[in-house]
């Protein structure tokens, strides 16, 4: 999946590279930078709402550095998005943040993010809940993450090579499920795979687009809209979509 920044928001993906473990007796990797996470928590996150304790000790803990290509590792911290090859970014950290704190996640929870670029917000995830699955339709991306999230220790997340419209009906229906493209209409299928009191968070629309938040209920669905975010299309099956598809809010 893939997305890209507008104005001062999106979500992106990122070609992982290798694990730089620096000079022996150095740090390993992922202990490196600890006052640029924390600085990054206090000044970009905390000041802008993001308030769940998890989420923060989540995003102080996980080395964004290690998703982004080497030569910009000095500004993996910064409140920007990156370019990271394969005409793809990586968000600016509130997006992450903001997304995830949106789910509002259970430590007991199974998630399904369907977009796993870098592997970043799987890590993340993987800090807060028992089971992450998550699908990559650009298999190098895929591939690469998958390396990194194992390298990490992440044993509770799996990566799937493959197109996430139809989510994953294996292992539904999970708890939260998060998407990092936009489609111009929400996948049905993905709605289908939330239990009730479940949460997609996902963005929405073409150019103009919103994020939303869809809430399983015991009648249907809720949904709300958050804030303007600019994603590249979602790609893959979803293309196939008349126009004018389903939205939950169409009298259903």
């Amino acid at each position: 999946m893939k997305s890209l920044v507008g104005g001062s928001v999106g979500i992106g993906l990122v070609l992982v590279l290798t694990m730089n473990t620096g000079a022996t007796g150095a740090e390993p990797a992922y202990q490196e930078r600890t006052e640029e996470r924390l600085a990054m928590v206090q000044d970009q996150l905390e000041v802008r709402g993001i308030t769940d304790p998890r989420v923060l000790e989540a995003m102080r803990s996980v080395p964004r550095h290690l998703f982004v290509p080497a030569p910009l590792r000095d500004v993996a911290y910064g409140d920007h998005p990156l370019p990271i090859g394969h005409k793809q970014t990586i968000s600016q950290p509130y997006i992450v943040a903001a997304m995830t704190q949106l789910l509002q996640l259970q430590s007991d929870d199974k998630v399904l993010e369907i977009g796993t670029g870098s592997g970043y917000q799987a890590a993340v995830l993987a800090k807060l809940v028992r089971r992450v699955v998550t699908i990559e339709i650009v298999a190098p991306l895929a591939d690469s993450a998958r390396k990194l999230l194992a390298e990490l220790g992440h044993e509770n997340v799996t990566v799937i090579t493959g197109d996430g419209y139809r989510g994953y009906p294996e292992e539904a229906p999970f708890d939260g499920i998060i998407v990092t493209a936009a489609p111009e209409r929400v996948p049905q299928p993905l709605l289908d795979q939330l239990r009730v009191g479940g949460k997609l968070v996902i963005p929405v629309g073409a150019y103009l687009q919103e994020l939303e938040v869809h809430e399983r209920t015991e009648s249907g669905f809720t949904r709300r809209s958050i804030f303007p975010v600019r994603f590249v299309p979602m790609t893959g099956e979803v293309e196939k979509e008349p126009p004018g598809g389903f939205r939950p809010d169409d009298g259903r």
